[in-house]
């Protein structure tokens, strides 16, 4: 029997590599022809697409598992009333979605602060901005990040197998939407989702900028708790990066 499962865990695992590259790959054909149609600020993909691809490895197979150790050491997801699990699968959903970026904006909001900058500046260190830019999150700063996921998961404990895949593919068109090389928005569609001009924005190397936008995916925070950016107002010949140079294992790490 142990055998067997070995076998089986081994094949899921290697299923789960497939599907991980053929998605990539997708994204690197659509994405990357999306942003050529009217991209928002130049971007040399032959140069940085290989290094981004590494980075990318970096963080899928050493900062996410390490992340993942750390959280399972400090984290407990409470345990709700067996009640909760009745209501509408929607509404637990949407209960966690909301909960979830609710913590998420104020783990970011801590992480621009001078103690925890450490552990973000990674995130911010691309001098460019494109789909793919945003792969980037230390070993720290991921660990904190996941805290409001884990603890919001309660919700949606006793679910269908596959919404588990469903958050996993919204975290990664989430990512790859907000930071897409295109600027692109519109001031209606900001107050309900975080649109790539309205990140864009957060990266820029502007002070005024720095501590602005925060929102993961619903704009409201920055509009209840006053570090909203108006991207009406804002040119689109941003500069990205934090002119800093920083170990590469030191930035993985985020200290």
């Amino acid at each position: 029997m142990q055998d067997f499962l070995h076998q089986l865990s081994h094949l899921i695992s290697w299923k789960i590599t497939l599907v991980g590259i053929a998605l990539f790959l997708i994204r690197v054909v659509i994405l990357t022809a999306l942003e050529n149609l009217n991209p928002a600020h130049v971007v040399e993909y032959r140069k940085v697409l290989p290094r981004d691809f590494l980075v990318a490895l970096v963080f899928f197979f050493f900062v996410l598992p390490a992340a993942d150790f750390l959280d399972r050491r400090i984290v407990y997801q409470p345990s709700l009333p067996e009640w909760i699990s009745e209501w509408p699968l929607a509404l637990r959903i949407l209960l966690y979605l909301v909960l979830a970026d609710f913590g998420h904006y104020w783990v970011h909001r801590w992480l621009h602060t001078p103690m925890l900058w450490p552990s973000h500046r990674w995130h911010h260190s691309p001098t460019y901005m494109y789909w793919l830019a945003g792969t980037r999150g230390s070993v720290i700063q991921q660990a904190l990040v996941n805290i409001p996921y884990i603890v919001s998961a309660a919700f949606v404990e006793v679910a269908p197998w596959w919404l588990a895949w469903a958050i996993l593919l919204k975290n990664v068109a989430q990512n790859d939407f907000m930071h897409i090389n295109l600027w692109w928005g519109h001031r209606w569609l900001e107050w309900i989702i975080v649109t790539p001009r309205y990140h864009h924005i957060h990266h820029s190397v502007d002070p005024a900028h720095f501590r602005g936008n925060l929102a993961a995916l619903f704009p409201v925070w920055d509009h209840l708790f006053g570090t909203f950016i108006d991207p009406d107002k804002v040119s689109r010949n941003l500069v990205f990066g934090t002119g800093e140079s920083i170990a590469p294992i030191r930035l993985a790490i985020g200290i």
